[in-house]
């Protein structure tokens, strides 16, 4: 066996690839394990863009994280020579009988951000891609958009290797297990690694190595897609932002064209279709396009062109929706970092630095506590079974 790391991480996706780039700008000799390729598709983090927003309508926990982060996207493309966040805005439109607005108005009051409520003719007005009911309200905050999800892990991943940083993929991790002398020791399909301690930000896979999740972590099938509008102009960068639409037919979002000849949206958010990342029907089925349409159609009828591509990922969801991050019960030294419950990658660099805090025991400046794992139960969930 190789001399320990100081630290493995499991799962290069979008939080395991910053923490390997923040471990190694640290300085530590850092092992990343991933099971697929680098930028794979099996996860929940391909498809070219992931939502940003400030105006964090899901709780003030997350605002001060995301502010770090989106800075950090910024000053990772500069010093990358690339870009990883574009700033287009970011609308929020709800139906009536929801709090999301004033939620994301606390968030902007807080934190001192602009931003404007609109009412539906105001939105139709300055957007005209959008067709609403005249009692539909939204929030625009100027500053969000969107980070590139793909090319981030790839950039980074890069950036770690040139570190110093050993990348492994298509190595599955197959146990975790405390070392006599209070690290950890990793067994794969390859080999066995020891390391004073792991972070383990696996995605959906997060039950395979911690059974006492099972019914807390549950993954969720989710479908998006692009579709080249009829009339392209009305969703160009600058005269269309991206957009959360919370509407009776679920929760839906996209993005302006960029890159791409067709517009991105996906949806139903939270679909609720539940799934086994193992066995998940990976291939486009007619109702995945249907469910977009019905949206499409309604709200966004000059989009309605033909459907160039229908990808699907994992959402992985708990009760409450908000992230787990916290230290594995019986194993200290291991950080769990999953899952995301849909809203995550956009934290995927701040995370870098919390989850490399964690793992060297360091206290990063923030507060945790709502993302514990014990908080569903109110007693630590055993670790016994990994």
């Amino acid at each position: 066996m190789s001399k320990p790391y100081d630290v493995i991480v499991v799962g290069i996706g979008g939080m395991g690839s910053a923490s390997v780039y923040e471990l190694a700008r640290r300085g530590k000799r850092v092992l990343g394990l991933e099971r697929y390729d680098i930028g794979h598709a099996m996860g929940s983090s391909h498809g070219e863009t992931r939502m940003i927003r400030l105006a964090y309508f899901e709780g003030q926990s997350y605002v001060p994280m995301v502010l770090r982060a989106h800075q950090l996207w910024k000053e990772w493309g500069a010093r990358f020579n690339t870009s990883l966040l574009e700033v287009t805005g970011t609308l929020d439109i709800i139906e009536p009988g929801l709090d999301i607005i004033e939620r994301g108005e606390q968030a902007c009051k807080t934190y001192d951000l602009p931003y404007e409520l609109l009412d539906a003719a105001a939105i139709m007005n300055r957007h005209p891609a959008f067709v609403l009911p005249k009692d539909y309200r939204g929030l625009f905050q100027p500053d969000g958009g969107y980070v590139m999800s793909e090319r981030a892990i790839m950039t980074t991943t890069a950036a770690a290797i040139d570190l110093g940083a050993e990348i492994h993929p298509r190595e599955r991790v197959l146990d975790l297990a405390p070392t006599a002398w209070g690290g950890v020791r990793v067994t794969t399909d390859l080999g066995t690694y020891e390391a004073g301690s792991a972070i383990l930000s696996p995605g959906p896979w997060i039950t395979k190595f911690v059974p006492s999740l099972a019914g807390v972590a549950q993954p969720y099938r989710q479908v998006f897609g692009w579709f080249r509008p009829l009339k392209p102009e009305l969703f160009a960068r600058g005269a269309f932002p991206s957009f959360t639409l919370k509407i009776p037919e679920g929760h839906y979002y996209g993005f302006p064209l960029y890159g791409h000849p067709g517009l991105k949206v996906g949806g139903p958010h939270h679909g609720r279709e539940a799934c086994d990342p193992d066995t998940l029907i990976r291939d486009n089925r007619p109702k995945d396009e249907e469910g977009m349409r019905a949206c499409l159609s309604r709200y966004l009828p000059a989009a309605m062109g033909p459907a160039l591509a229908i990808k699907v990922c994992i959402y992985t969801m708990t009760p409450d929706e908000d992230f787990i991050i916290d230290r594995l019960p019986g194993m200290p030294q291991v950080v769990v970092a999953s899952p995301c419950s849909g809203h995550g990658f956009k934290f995927a660099s701040v995370m870098g630095e919390i989850l490399s805090d964690l793992a060297t025991n360091n206290t990063p400046p923030y507060d945790l506590s709502p993302f514990r794992m014990d908080r569903f139960n109110g007693s630590p969930l055993s670790s016994a079974s990994l």
